[in-house]
């Protein structure tokens, strides 16, 4: 888009300060998805008030606007061609824990451990914030409930939408409301005219679902994990007109939320984790209506591939002895020894595993579930167990869902859907709710591969759709399944989506490409007729983001800023090589990327996609100074071992001195 030159300086006139260097560009135009849209400027917040003034601005001048937490989208949610509001750097504070209420307030910035930490040393560990996907260290609660996240433990207690009370966000054009749940209210009661805009939001919200209730009672709410589309349902008059409920998974499109008001719930003294081993992932799937009857607290699935990965790189004993199997199932139960002993004597009477265990060992056990939450990053480049070869692989139909008791046959024709297209995807994901997160070895860099990602996708979706699921189940929608909506819901429903979206934002100024102004699920793709290089074996999960747990890195720990993550430094490099040839290894963005980075190879060792910085950091060095003269620095240091030769000699007089 052209944006309107009067930005920056009309942003600057409201006391705020826009980024829009090269540099800070390149770190903003990607998120975990497959997509790369480059934005105007990127704006740190530090209060509502801001991200109000900054709304208004981008309202009058018609700019669009992308709210970002931890940039952890696998669906492109967190990229956008206009502002992109980062709020994870300022606006990350827990405001308040009221444990007799059960609640917890807090800033869209906050990362989710973090809110839970808060929530544990407030509450005496009594209490916890349920949704914990995987990338909880560093995905922020704005994200959570932009995307209706879930986690592990969602077969017990279901997605975000299930736990928030109330969000406060600004709309479109900068007014500041509270959406509760049963209805809409101006944040502050003095503000006459976001009072106004308030009544006129419920008025016609309510219009909304009298006019669609058919259609809103038999086509949403059908399976646990239905996140596709707009969540309508909560505006049902048996839901209690919920209009905080009805804005989760709307994916940034309403209005910038600035805090929650979630629910806690208790939390477990003791659980018991049983794994289950199998020949292959479709017998795991058979087990699950099975476990189901136990009230796990867990039910989650990893592929061999995906463990033979993580002892590749990081040793055969950094995964946990597993049963044996190509396929395993982490059951977690919260009922005692007697219950979990019953369910594995189930499991080996009545079930489909060749081998199962009991994991007792507290250190043990934290092994396992992180090679769970590492999915993500450890299958982006997978080991072939059979022949030792790397296998690139790539979201952008990772995480559509059906009933649990569907799965195993869902499983079994998405497999031949694969070999029919000539794709081979690793599995893994939420077995107990019907959720598959499933990477592919798409060619997303030729026009030949595009097309087949295109036709797989559509294809997919139809499969999905056949067994009355959703496309997705966990990530949103955004850029990478918007456009196959339509082959989910009917005419009348995308109308409805259409109209609840234009209630909040007339312009659609908020979040445009993903639910609103559609763009194909193959354009804006980042690796389009790019050619490979090492800095793009990042896909953005943002473990390099984590303030707690690892190693890595060392230096965002300390600013804070996306510039000294290992990630925004790939993004950065990723840019450069774009250019091909004609990259210019001398530019400032890539100076000023690389000057924090300790080279300290934290990044190799703790990042799952294994990015190597100091590798790339030299490269970038080796190149800038090929046949040039370096620093004196560089030759002081560079050159130690040379000079360490003559300490001898000049020892005394270097002592005396």
């Amino acid at each position: 888009m052209t944006v309107p030159a009067a930005l920056i300086d009309a942003l600057r006139a409201e006391g705020l300060a826009p980024e829009s260097s090269p540099r800070r560009l390149a770190e903003y135009s990607y998120d975990a998805s497959n997509y790369r849209v480059v934005p105007a400027a990127v704006l740190f917040p530090r209060s509502e008030g801001e991200v109000s003034a900054a709304l208004t601005v981008c309202h009058r001048l018609g700019v669009p606007v992308t709210a970002r937490g931890g940039g952890t989208s696998m669906s492109g949610n967190s990229i956008g061609d206009g502002l992109v509001i980062d709020l994870s750097r300022h606006m990350n504070r827990v405001l308040r824990v009221d444990e007799e209420a059960g609640t917890a307030t807090a800033q869209a910035g906050v990362v989710l451990t973090a809110l839970r930490a808060a929530v544990h040393a407030s509450t005496g560990d009594r209490l916890t914030f349920a949704p914990d996907p995987s990338s909880q260290t560093r995905a922020c609660l704005g994200g959570a409930v932009g995307n209706d996240a879930c986690g592990n433990h969602s077969v017990r207690y279901g997605r975000t939408a299930d736990h928030v009370v109330e969000l406060a966000l600004v709309t479109a054009d900068g007014l500041r409301v509270t959406a509760t749940r049963n209805g809409i209210r101006a944040t502050d009661p003095a503000d006459t005219q976001a009072a106004a805009r308030a009544e006129h939001l419920e008025s016609e919200l309510r219009a909304l679902a009298a006019d669609h209730l058919a259609a809103i009672r038999t086509e949403l709410g059908r399976i646990p994990r239905q996140v596709s589309g707009y969540h309508l349902r909560h505006l049902l008059p048996e839901e209690g007109f919920d209009v905080a409920r009805a804005l989760v998974g709307s994916e940034g499109t309403c209005g910038v939320i600035t805090s929650a008001t979630v629910a806690l719930v208790p939390r477990p003294a003791t659980t018991s984790l049983i794994v289950a081993g199998y020949a292959d992932i479709v017998d795991a799937a058979r087990d699950v209506p099975l476990l189901l009857l136990h009230g796990p607290t867990a039910v989650e699935g990893v592929d061999e591939v995906i463990v033979e990965t993580m002892r590749r790189r990081r040793g055969a004993d950094a995964v946990a002895d597993l049963p044996s199997g190509h396929a395993w199932l982490f059951i977690e139960t919260d009922r005692g020894a007697d219950a979990a002993d019953e369910l594995v004597h189930e499991l080996r009477t009545a079930g489909h595993p060749v081998d199962v265990r009991q994991v007792h060992d507290p250190a043990e056990r934290a092994d396992l579930w992180r090679v769970r939450e590492d999915g993500a990053g450890l299958s982006s480049r997978l080991t072939d167990p059979a022949t030792g070869e790397t296998i690139s692989t790539w979201p952008g139909w990772e995480d559509a869902a059906v009933r649990p008791d569907l799965l195993a046959d869902y499983l079994a024709d998405f497999r031949d859907l694969l070999g029919r297209h000539g794709l081979t995807g690793v599995m893994y994901g939420h077995f107990g709710a019907g959720c598959m997160h499933i990477r592919i070895d798409f060619d997303l860099r030729t026009s030949q591969g595009r097309t087949v990602f295109r036709e797989f996708c559509t294809d997919a979706a139809h499969l999905v759709v056949r067994y009355e699921g959703s496309l997705s189940g966990e990530h949103g929608d955004g850029r990478a399944r918007s456009e196959l909506l339509p082959i989910m819901y009917s005419d009348e429903m995308l109308t409805a989506f259409d109209r609840f979206a234009s209630i909040w934002d007339p312009r659609g100024l908020l979040a445009p490409g993903g639910l609103r102004a559609t763009r194909p699920i193959d354009a804006d793709l980042a690796l389009a007729d790019v050619d490979p290089h090492p800095a793009q074996s990042c896909i953005g999960i943002g473990r390099c983001r984590t303030h707690s747990g690892g190693v890595m890195c060392p230096s965002y720990r300390a600013t804070g800023d996306e510039k000294d993550s290992t990630r925004g430094r790939a993004r950065v490099l990723q840019e450069l090589v774009r250019g091909g040839a004609a990259a210019n290894w001398d530019s400032p963005m890539v100076a000023e990327s690389l000057e924090l980075c300790l080279a300290c190879k934290a990044c190799s060792s703790d990042c799952p996609t294994g990015v190597d910085m100091a590798a790339m950091k030299s490269e970038a060095l080796h190149r800038r100074y090929a046949r040039r003269l370096r620093p004196r620095a560089h030759y002081t240091l560079g050159l130690l071992p040379t000079w360490l030769r003559f300490t001898p000699y000049a020892a005394g007089p270097l002592n005396r001195l």
